[in-house]
C-alpha cells in the first residue's frame, strides 16, 4: 500500500484490520508449509527443500512479531524489524554453511520430491504474495513482511528449477546452487530490513530527544 493510500506522506504503519486479518491467513499457510517442506527436505536429501522450510518457520514468526507490535511506538517496531532482519542474516548464514558442507558431503536429493513440494510452495507463497501485494509499502516492520513474503515465491521458483536439474544431471549440483542464491537472497534482504530498521530507530531517538528537550529545559 503506498503512502498516499494512507493518507498524505506518512508510511503506513499496519493500522488495519483489514491487514491484519490478511497477516493471520499468511502465518497459517507458511506454518502449514514449515511442516511439509521440512519433513520433505530431509526424507528427499534436498539442502534447497531445507532452507526453504527454514524461510517458512521465519516467515511464520516474522508475521506474528509483524502483527504483535502493530499500533506501538515507532522505536518498538524498528527494534522487531531489527531483530527480525538479524534473524534472516543468521539463518542466511545457515543455509550458506549447510551449502558449503554439501559440497564436501556429496549425494543425490529425489528430483520428484523437490518438484512437487516446490510446487506446493510456490502455490502457498503466490497466494501470500497476492494477500500482501496491496501492503507492500510502509515502514520496517511492514517492508519486512513483504520482502518475505517475495523471497519466499523467488525461493520456490529457484527449488522447481533445481529440481529439474537435478533430475536432468542426476547431480546435486543444481541444488546446492539453488541453496547458496537462497542463502544470498536471505543476506541482502536482511541488510535492506536491517538499514531501514536503523534508519527509523535513529529517527525515534531524534524524536524522543526533541520532546524531552523542552522538558528538560523547564526543569532546570
Amino acid at each position: 500500500m503506498s503512502a498516499g493510500c494512507c493518507g498524505g506522506e506518512q508510511e503506513f504503519e499496519g493500522l488495519s484490520p483489514g491487514y491484519r486479518r490478511r497477516l493471520w491467513m499468511v502465518i497459517a499457510i507458511n506454518a502449514a508449509m514449515f511442516a511439509v517442506e521440512i519433513v520433505a527436505g530431509r526424507m528427499s536429501g534436498s539442502l534447497a527443500l531445507q532452507a526453504d522450510a527454514l524461510d517458512f518457520l521465519g516467515d511464520s514468526l516474522t508475521y506474528a512479531i509483524s502483527l504483535f507490535v502493530i499500533g506501538m511506538s515507532l522505536r518498538v517496531r524498528a527494534t522487531a524489524a531489527m531483530a527480525k532482519g538479524i534473524s534472516l542474516l543468521a539463518m542466511g548464514l545457515w543455509v550458506l554453511g549447510s551449502t558449503v558442507w554439501g559440497v564436501f558431503a556429496g549425494g543425490t536429493p529425489e528430483a520428484a520430491t523437490m518438484g512437487v513440494v516446490g510446487f506446493m510452495a510456490l502455490s502457498a507463497n503466490l497466494a501470500s504474495v497476492a494477500l500482501l501485494l496491496a501492503y507492500r509499502d510502509g515502514d520496517a516492520n511492514v517492508r519486512s513482511v513483504w520482502l518475505c513474503s517475495r523471497n519466499d515465491a523467488i525461493g520456490n521458483v529457484a527449488v522447481m528449477i533445481a529440481a529439474l536439474g537435478v533430475w536432468g544431471s542426476s547431480t546435486g549440483w543444481p541444488d546446492l546452487i539453488v541453496a547458496g542464491l537462497m542463502a544470498a537472497l536471505f543476506v541482502t534482504s536482511a541488510v535492506q530490513i536491517i538499514r531501514r530498521a536503523g534508519g527509523e530507530l535513529r529517527r525515534a531517538r531524534g524524536e524522543r530527544a526533541a520532546q524531552e528537550g523542552p522538558a528538560g529545559r523547564r526543569a532546570t
